[in-house]
């Protein structure tokens, strides 16, 4: 199932479709947006220079920093009165990313998403329970366009009311269910607790997303709720949810390549990468009217192919998000992501898939901790079996990441659960 022919284009017409596309967005902030049209003139680059697609490679990145410096409505390429809705990214340090959408912005917002349900298999008989956030963020407001724009229902439940969450299920014959992954498990959990038998659900799909995840993970999940899981991707920054989904296939994200252009850079180097080489994604906006962000450093480590998928669609596919530069960690001189972690843990089957990453340097050397949840079985069991399988866990780790952790079995449901993205890694160094 097909949502637009842009999906279906050939390379020649896409790229085609990009490089039209590419020099009105160029030629629409170079005279609307005062960061654009500053950093351009200062570097001797104006519309008329972009003739090529590859031409792009000439214009400067734009970052979360530029963003945030542009707070709240600096970034607009649009009179802020024809903004009808604005959303935020979290705040974690310094001012937050504002982005603005307006009445078009809306509708291709719920097209881009309409797209990535469609890939999932979902249409106008499912009922969606949505637990993302309706609040700033994106998330749930995002996945709401999208089911309402492919005639689907909608359960606005967002996020909290855990146990409420279950009986919704039950009750309304929820058919899709979309959630981060931690929160999923969590959900998955409480489930069982209840004595619901999840396969007696009949779930079609699961769409989750906003934050690193590993196939152990995707595994789990599908084993819990007896249904496939379908990883979603978007930014704040960008639109929100609806940048890349999978398809059947489950072999990479779909990027909506007639709205959203994407490349893959060397973050040391800058240097535009080859097709199915690792590096950062960078993404433009094709489409936006509020926000036309133009090569935005998203921080997040993937690589692309361009071969056509199996379901049909010839759009760009980029690889699952390995990690965010942003979220690698230097320990002892190794650069390791929560990522690797979390797949050590899921091959051993007497722990949750619940834990925490604490970085301490108490004196000139690192030191790391990694608190993980015992199961109920494993934590009333004998000691010399917790010893055994703190070892068979430091083993594996050191396996996927070089280093040796310091393993630390804590009682079931005992680390904070999560609504929205799981806090992982703790950093106690004092590094600056």
């Amino acid at each position: 199932m097909i949502w637009a022919k842009e999906e279906c284009l050939s390379r020649e017409e896409l790229e085609e479709l990009q490089l039209k596309k590419l020099q009105k967005v160029v030629k629409r902030v170079y005279e609307n947006v005062h960061y654009y049209n500053k950093k351009y003139t200062e570097l001797g680059i104006f519309p008329e220079d972009i003739q090529r697609l590859e031409d792009i490679q000439k214009l400067p990145f734009t970052t979360k920093d530029d963003l945030r410096e542009a707070y709240p409505f600096n970034i607009f390429a649009i009179n802020p009165k024809k903004i009808i809705e604005v959303h935020s990214s979290s705040r974690t340090t310094g001012k937050p990313v504002v982005s603005g959408y307006t009445k078009k912005d809306l509708d291709l917002w719920g097209e881009v998403v309409a797209r990535c349900l469609t890939m999932m298999g979902i249409d106008e008989n499912d009922i969606v329970q949505n637990t993302h956030g309706y609040g700033l963020f994106t998330g749930g407001f995002g996945i709401h366009y999208g089911a309402h724009k492919i005639g689907a229902t909608v359960i606005p439940i967002s996020t909290g009311q855990s146990r409420r969450q279950i009986e919704i299920m039950e009750d309304f014959k929820t058919s899709v269910f979309i959630f981060t992954p931690s929160y999923g498990m969590y959900l998955g959990e409480l489930a069982i607790e209840e004595g619901i038998n999840l396969e007696d659900m009949n779930l079609k799909a699961i769409g989750f997303g906003a934050e690193m995840w590993t196939e152990e993970m995707r595994d789990k999940i599908e084993k819990v709720f007896h249904a496939p899981a379908y990883n979603i991707y978007g930014l704040t920054e960008i639109i929100g949810p609806g940048v890349g989904s999978e398809c059947e296939a489950q072999n990479g994200l779909h990027i909506s390549e007639d709205i959203f252009y994407p490349e893959i850079v060397d973050s040391k180097t800058e240097k535009v990468l080859s097709e199915n080489k690792e590096g950062e994604l960078i993404i433009t906006n094709l489409e936006r009217e509020g926000m036309a962000i133009v090569r935005f450093r998203t921080k997040d480590i993937t690589s692309i192919s361009y071969k056509p998928c199996s379901c049909g669609r010839t759009t760009a596919r980029i690889s699952k998000i390995k990690g965010r530069t942003d979220d690698m960690i230097k320990v002892k001189g190794v650069s390791i992501f929560p990522s690797q972690v979390e797949k050590a843990l899921l091959k051993v089957n007497s722990i949750e898939p619940h834990y925490q990453i604490i970085v301490r340097r108490p004196n000139l050397m690192d030191e790391v901790e990694i608190k993980v949840e015992a199961s109920n079985e494993l934590f009333f069991d004998e000691i010399k079996e917790m010893v055994r399988i703190k070892k068979v866990i430091g083993d594996y780790i050191e396996n996927e990441t070089g280093l040796r952790f310091n393993v630390t079995l804590v009682e079931p449901k005992s680390l904070p659960r999560s609504e929205m993205k799981a806090k992982r890694v703790i950093d106690e160094r004092k590094l600056h």
